[in-house]
């Protein structure tokens, strides 16, 4: 669900303070905090947590936990948006297309 802020961002560190006062800081196993990214691109802020990948017994990593989402925010209005945990572009491509259905 989209959610304004009263002002937009004009730094991925305005974005990234955005989502933090927004939404539960992702958590490691070890219940640290989990390291944040932010990805700026044309209209946005692309803004994501990763996890370490864990070894199996014979020390293969493990595929990535199914699930997730990232978070967007629009550099012109502030407002938040969820999209699936995609890989960058395929995230933005979304947010592009559901912004512009909605105009």
């Amino acid at each position: 669900m989209p959610q304004d802020s009263a002002t937009p961002p004009s730094t991925p560190d305005e974005a990234l303070a955005i989502v933090r006062s927004r939404y539960a800081e992702p958590k490691l196993p070890d219940g640290s905090p989990a390291p944040m990214h932010v990805h700026e691109f044309d209209i946005g802020y692309l803004v994501y947590a990763t996890f370490p990948r864990t070894p199996d017994a014979s020390g293969r990593p493990q595929p990535a936990q199914p699930g997730g989402s990232k978070i967007i925010v629009a550099k012109d209005t502030g407002e938040t948006v969820t999209v699936p945990n995609f890989p960058t572009e395929a995230a933005i491509e979304l947010y592009r297309k559901q912004r512009q259905a909605n105009t």
